[in-house]
């Protein structure tokens, strides 16, 4: 197996892709900034940032994708926009950190259930040799699934992914 060489997660979870409630990459001037503006402590900016921020505080509703999938409003197209902009931007660092892939898995609630984001997230990534099988993606849903076809040079799969009884199994390791 090889190693682990780089997360989009930091110090916190709040560092990173922009998530269904956490901001995601932010500068840290916010901080002190919103807590001056709205008058409250640095513990509950944080708070906001982690409970009421990312794709929810920018759509003005909540956080589920298939539900902003299916809004027709530009809170809704803008947090889709966002995320899947921040999304490339990852796939696109993580390339030159590695020199290329040999693959690119989409796994957990939006990488296995939503087809039009894996889709906007690979958007315009030809030029790395990343190609998608519209059909194919369109049919991965909740199983495992080569999305790619034979002409990519990097294949994209969709890989079910059970993070709680991943979680589960780390802890019972440690005790």
């Amino acid at each position: 197996m090889g190693k682990p060489l780089d997360t989009s997660m930091g110090f916190s979870p709040l560092e990173g892709l922009v998530m269904a409630t956490r901001a995601g990459d932010i500068d840290a001037a916010v901080v002190p900034y919103v807590q001056r503006r709205l008058g409250i402590s640095s513990e509950q900016v944080v708070a906001q940032l982690n409970r009421e921020s990312g794709v929810a505080g920018l759509s003005a509703g909540n956080g589920d994708f298939s539900e902003l999938l299916a809004r027709n409003d530009a809170g809704a197209h803008f947090a889709l926009d966002l995320y899947c902009y921040r999304a490339r931007k990852y796939v696109g660092a993580y390339l030159a950190v590695l020199g290329g892939c040999d693959g690119i898995a989409f796994g957990g609630g939006v990488g296995e259930h939503a087809p039009q984001v894996r889709a906007r997230i690979l958007e315009g990534l030809s030029w790395a040799g990343i190609e998608i099988d519209r059909l194919a993606n369109e049919q991965a849903r909740g199983g495992e699934s080569l999305i790619s076809p034979p002409s990519s040079r990097i294949k994209v799969l969709v890989i079910p992914v059970d993070e709680e009884q991943m979680l589960v199994d780390a802890a019972l390791r440690v005790i």
